[in-house]
């Protein structure tokens, strides 16, 4: 059985909309606040659905093209891996090692230009190194990479595949 590309790209849509709506759900129904990190995942995740939303209606025929939209749907979910990566990294930093927290994500998009803010943000701080939530013993962070990751591996995929 071969995939088309468009269904691809359709579930590629659905996926981020229902990743979207769990992190939605986890903050604002059981009221985990997202650290900075955690919103930068999700902004790579919304840039994944966002290509794969705009492959889905321009459906080209070119297969560079469709490649091309694979890798930029790919660069989001490399973007997202990365940042809950750096996440699961912070969170197994012995307690003393932890960063301080420091300001709040909204009040250094007000302060500072774009560059520090994003070079704030990676850094991380000790509000990105709390444990709030788990699933079979393990933080959102590692749940998180791993949904990344498997998007990723969808996304290399598209980019490599057959299409005739």
């Amino acid at each position: 059985m071969r995939l088309s590309y468009r269904l691809v790209n359709a579930l590629l849509v659905l996926i981020s909309i229902i990743g979207m709506s769990f992190a939605l759900y986890l903050e604002h129904v059981k009221g985990l606040q997202p650290c900075p990190l955690c919103i930068f995942q999700r902004l790579g995740l919304i840039a994944m659905g966002l290509v794969a939303l705009l492959a889905l209606i321009h459906n080209p025929a070119s297969d560079k093209l469709k490649r091309a939209y694979a890798f930029l749907a790919g660069l989001g979910m490399v973007w997202s891996a990365g940042v809950a990566a750096r996440q699961i990294w912070l969170q197994h930093l012995p307690p003393d090692q932890v960063p301080s927290c420091g300001p709040g994500l909204n009040y250094l998009i007000d302060v500072l230009p774009l560059k520090e803010v994003f070079a704030e943000v990676l850094t991380g701080s000790g509000e990105c190194a709390k444990i709030d939530w788990t699933f079979l013993d393990q933080p959102l962070s590692v749940w998180s990479c791993l949904f990344f990751v498997i998007l990723l591996l969808v996304c290399i995929w598209q980019m490599l595949r057959r299409y005739h």
